[in-house]
């Protein structure tokens, strides 16, 4: 193995600590699968009310408590506790600062739905602990391995407060962007938080632009290395603003140091094998167990068991970025062919009452489900024949990661992510591992499900089909060593 790296990575979730989405999952699997190559990984994030100190047993630390940071011109004290990812031996430490971070909600406030007001000084405070703690701590880190606009005030603290001070000259950043159209944009004065005692006229400061403060926009001007989560969302978050949402001319003249990775998917927790929400298991070698999966998943929801009717199943949020546009367009047309339709997820009202209305229409071939319920979604990933995904966007995607490794075969559109994950089926040659549409458009979207419902009648091709997509390696192990590479493009290109 090349040299052991020491890294820190920082992320505003890490699951199952607290969790809002696919970032907790990114946090709580990728440090593990570098751990397992031999690093020296640690991890940090807030402590917010969510975590639950006694089940994850989190430790105080004696030369962490009473760290001060300058907050502008007031110090604030913060206590950072330790504890460890679960099944690993990959450290993390929390940083508590109760006015912050002991709060309803993560980043936005349930009881109004909006953001909270101060979430610029929360992670101003995140980003600034969490190079404190690394002083205090002693430990040097190679890369700090930062993760969305929470973490965007890193690098510029490094580069443009810290450039001179010897604790941190051997220590690089890699900025992953998991999604641009959250960039945390704020006021201009929040950057008085940045400087020690404050700044008289905000308007003059480097990274504020057109009287704000852009959290990401900074994080990506000042990282060593850029990447985000698959090659096609690379690319198409470079070519307009429809993707790149404003950021697109600052990604393409840094486009040298800006890569795609695709996210892994854990498979200690989504395996048909040994999946405990599921009362069966199968393999690709040994798929029989489907069938099974199929029945119970009918019987939990309370349809009738036909086995020769494709079961197509959803996990999503209900929201337009998500194609559900698209699924109103088309879903008379859609009942017009014989299956049935599972959904699982929350989301925007127009939507759920649309869907409400379609369970009550069609109460013996659709199931819908407004909430989130983990059990469901693993049923649904082994008891549907066919996942629907039309997301008008996707920088990654992992449900249809998932879909593919319990053998339920993935009805795409053709972006991010889901490009580079899913193969087109090729009818000719037998090959591919799901269906594509290439257009937003609902009659696209239509032609690919008529299509896997053609295919889905001649179960010998569909059986190879499933077993081509169970057999794709996407595991963490896999993506974490693309990670190592950008860990060393990040250190080459800082020095």
């Amino acid at each position: 193995m090349k040299k052991k790296l020491k890294i820190l990575m920082a992320f505003s979730e890490v699951a199952p600590f607290a969790k809002t989405g696919g970032l907790a999952d990114v946090g709580g699997a990728l440090p593990k699968a570098l751990k397992d190559l031999g690093h020296d990984i640690r991890v940090i994030m807030p402590q917010y009310r969510e975590v639950n100190e006694r089940r994850y047993i989190l430790r105080d630390v004696i030369r962490l408590q009473n760290i001060s940071v300058q907050m502008g011109d007031e110090s604030l004290q913060i206590q950072v506790k330790s504890a460890f990812l679960p099944n690993s031996k990959v450290q993390i430490y929390f940083i508590d600062y109760k006015p912050f971070y002991f709060r309803e909600g993560l980043y936005v406030d349930p009881k109004t739905g909006k953001d909270y007001s101060d979430n610029a000084a929360r992670f101003i405070l995140f980003c600034k602990g969490a190079l404190e703690t690394l002083r205090k701590l002693q430990w040097q880190p190679d890369v700090i391995h930062c993760n969305d606009w929470q973490t965007g005030m890193i690098p510029f603290l490094l580069k443009k407060k810290h450039h001179d001070d010897p604790f941190f000259t051997k220590t690089f950043t890699l900025m992953t962007i998991h999604n641009f159209v959250y960039q945390g944009i704020y006021p201009a004065t929040s950057v008085h938080l940045l400087e020690n005692g404050g700044i008289a006229d905000p308007s003059g400061y480097p990274i504020v632009e057109d009287g704000t403060l852009n959290f990401l926009r900074t994080g990506i001007t000042d990282a060593d290395w850029l990447n985000t989560v698959s090659e096609t969302y690379c690319r198409e978050v470079q070519s307009s603003s429809e993707f790149g949402c404003g950021l697109e001319d600052l990604l393409k003249a840094r486009s040298k140091e800006f890569d795609g990775v695709i996210n892994g998917l854990d498979e200690t927790v989504w395996n048909p094998e040994k999946d405990s929400f599921i009362e069966t298991s199968y393999t690709a070698d040994a798929p029989e167990g489907k069938q099974e999966a199929k029945r119970l998943l009918l019987e939990k929801v309370g349809l009738p068991y036909r086995p020769d009717v494709p079961v197509i199943g959803m996990t999503s949020r209900l929201t337009s970025q998500k194609g559900f546009d698209l699924i109103q367009a088309v879903f008379p047309k859609l009942m017009e062919l014989d299956v049935y339709f599972i959904l699982l997820g929350q989301g925007e009202a127009r939507y759920q009452s649309f869907f409400r209305a379609a369970q009550k229409k069609y109460p013996k071939r659709v199931h819908v489900s407004l909430t989130f319920d983990e059990s469901l979604a693993h049923r649904i990933a082994a008891g549907s024949d066919m996942f629907l995904m039309p997301s008008l966007q996707e920088p990654c995607g992992l449900t249809q990661l998932y879909s593919l490794k319990y053998g339920t075969v993935p009805i795409v559109h053709q972006t991010g992510g889901l490009a580079d994950t899913v193969k087109l089926y090729d009818g000719t040659k037998n090959k591919g591992t799901g269906f594509f549409f290439q257009k937003p458009d609902p009659e696209k979207l239509l032609e690919a499900i008529r299509t896997a419902v053609q295919v889905y009648a001649d179960s010998t091709r569909w059986k190879q089909l499933m077993f081509r997509g169970m057999t794709e390696d996407f595991s963490w192990s896999a993506a974490s060593r693309k990670y190592v590479e950008l860990y060393q493009k990040a250190i080459s290109k800082g020095l």
